[in-house]
């Protein structure tokens, strides 16, 4: 029987959320908000043109979008996902579906050691981030009906691609977290995502940095390090 997880649950094991950013989108965050791809083409009033690769194309470099009101904002990649593996992974779902349910969210990890993971990917080593933490108590109760986890990395098909399809994202509510509780914290919640995003993310920050990965060299011991202090 599955009995989900509530917020408090949640916040007891996962008390900080992370969300990595690229590096010059602070501006643009702390204006509008953190928003789903989609979402942020719709802000930013796209024309067909701009928004269908953006859309239905894997991105394999950071698209940069303007708006004569809103200024600069930049759609991430996604270097992560490998096209061949994530089709031949996929259940009752389409790669252009995939790709829906991805850009209709936004992401966070529940594990400070999922960020390093990332950060430190060959993709992003060389690279400075915005990373913001956020207090999982107070976004899980506000946003707990936008809410969806999942057991995995559903933008990542890198070294396998694990299957997955629309029962990948589940609510709190019906997510398995006292079965999977019987696994290290690193597995039990992979993703916390939020649907079309959070306008009032300063609201549920703790703080927002500049950070980057202390090497590429994998033979090395790798680390964060905090680059600049943005808020509070």
């Amino acid at each position: 029987m599955v009995t989900g997880v509530t917020p408090a649950e949640l916040a007891k094991y996962y008390p900080r959320l992370y969300h990595m950013a690229e590096g010059g989108s602070w501006p643009s965050i702390r204006r509008h908000g953190l928003l789903g791809t989609e979402a942020l083409l719709d802000l930013f009033e796209a024309t067909p043109e701009v928004r269908r690769p953006i859309l239905t194309q894997q991105r394999t470099q950071d698209v940069p979008i303007t708006h004569p009101e809103h200024g600069r904002a930049v759609v991430r990649d996604q270097k992560p996902l490998n096209r061949a593996k994530l089709e031949g992974c996929l259940d009752g779902c389409s790669f252009g579906q995939w790709l829906q349910l991805l850009n209709s969210r936004v992401f966070f990890w529940l594990t400070i050691e999922r960020l390093q993971t990332l950060m430190c990917a060959r993709e992003y080593c060389a690279e400075t981030h915005i990373v913001l933490t956020l207090d999982t108590l107070r976004l899980a109760t506000d946003f707990q009906q936008s809410i969806t986890l999942a057991p995995m990395n559903t933008g990542n098909t890198r070294p396998f691609a694990h299957r997955r399809g629309l029962w990948t994202f589940s609510r709190m509510s019906e997510y398995p977290f006292e079965e999977r509780l019987r696994r290290p914290l690193y597995y039990t919640v992979v993703e916390l995502a939020v649907e079309v995003g959070v306008r009032n993310i300063i609201d549920y920050m703790i703080q927002a940095d500049e950070m980057r990965c202390s090497t590429c060299e994998k033979a090395k011991l790798q680390s964060m390090r905090t680059v600049k202090p943005l808020f509070p």
